[in-house]
């Protein structure tokens, strides 16, 4: 049975979005001329759902794969109708995006919405690019109220300059935002609970000013959260990858490099490179879950239970059932993230 999943990615048209997706590689169908903001690599989302588009099961569906394979997929038991736990997006903020703020679980509950954290890397940023992520040192709820209504809230905010290979953790309750100029690649929980607390008076793609979610942010912003920092990634040499088979779920490629860049209890972000020079592969055996991988630069055949095989270049995303697979990294070597859910 096939064990290897490509998706086509599904493109949404924002108004902060530009033309970068259509340039990094595996999305030469990006549509031209369109503000596309956010390509949806793996959505399992109602009215959203990613389609296959290789192996046996190419044109159905991720919500018919855990619906008829589920068990197969994520290597546990899986209740019908239950969503894949991850969203997986590349974005392209061509312009600044709005101030939000995702609901943590216990108030998503009383407002209707889904918890959301969330994990960015950058693909690319442009000089001057930044973000924004918590407030600044001693700022209050009250400091905060009142510089919103008076529209002057940018000296409030931790404003973080990135570049290319930062890293940054989103969990819910953070107050964030996006500046121009950023490439992302983003993991989330599978939730699409954004709360607009301030939108700089930009305008949707009608023309009209976005509705603004007030009430809500201030009931969900963590105003305890002052001056995150961006990730430091801790190196994993091999042996400590064979070591922490819990930590990694056995599914840490051994090679020259791997870095964690995060582990929450919603998922783990590693970044891995091979060494140019290896002509070996990697078994991934007992797996206990699924695996996404994101490939950053060159690429590698994938192999599945049964012996098909899928090429992986820069920019695509694959999804790889919790069985046993073997990497073969290209003679040029490969930079990927490899993504494992904990749900």
């Amino acid at each position: 049975m096939q064990s290897v999943f490509c998706f086509r990615p599904i493109y949404q048209e924002r108004p902060w979005g530009g033309h970068a997706i259509g340039r990094w590689g595996g999305h030469k169908d990006c549509p031209a001329g369109k503000k596309i903001g956010e390509a949806w690599e793996i959505s399992d989302r109602q009215n959203d759902e990613s389609i296959i588009s290789n192996g046996e099961f190419e044109g159905k569906s991720i919500r018919w794969l855990l619906d008829h394979h589920g068990m197969f997929v994520m290597g546990r038991a899986w209740e019908r109708g239950r969503r894949f736990p991850l969203l997986i997006k590349i974005l392209d903020a061509a312009h600044r995006m709005s101030l939000q703020v995702h609901p943590p679980p216990e108030i998503a509950k009383t407002l209707g919405g889904e918890p959301k954290t969330e994990m960015w890397y950058l693909l690319d940023a442009q000089p001057r690019a930044g973000l924004v992520a918590g407030l600044k040192r001693n700022v209050t709820r009250e400091d905060f109220e009142k510089a919103l209504r008076e529209e002057k809230l940018d000296p409030l905010l931790h404003h973080v300059p990135v570049k290319q290979g930062d890293a940054l953790h989103i969990p819910s309750g953070r107050i964030h935002a996006i500046g121009g100029g950023c490439l992302i690649f983003e993991v989330q929980q599978n939730s699409d609970t954004t709360y607009r607390v301030y939108d700089w008076g930009h305008v949707g793609l009608d023309g009209k000013p976005r509705p603004l979610h007030v009430e809500q942010s201030l009931k969900c912003i963590d105003f305890d959260d002052y001056e995150p920092g961006l990730l430091q990634p801790a190196e994993v040499h091999t042996s400590d990858c064979r070591r922490s088979r819990t930590l990694f779920k056995n599914a840490i490629l051994p090679g020259n490099v791997n870095r964690l860049l995060v582990s929450s209890e919603h998922f783990t972000v590693i970044w891995h490179h091979e060494r140019r020079d290896r002509r070996t592969f990697h078994d991934m055996t007992n797996l206990d879950g699924p695996v996404v991988m994101h490939i950053l630069n060159g690429g590698m055949e994938i192999s599945g239970e049964h012996g098909e095989s899928v090429h992986v270049e820069k920019g695509d995303t694959v999804l790889l059932a919790a069985t046993v697979h073997k990497i073969h990294p290209h003679e040029t070597g490969a930079e990927c993230l490899i993504v494992l859910e904990k749900e």
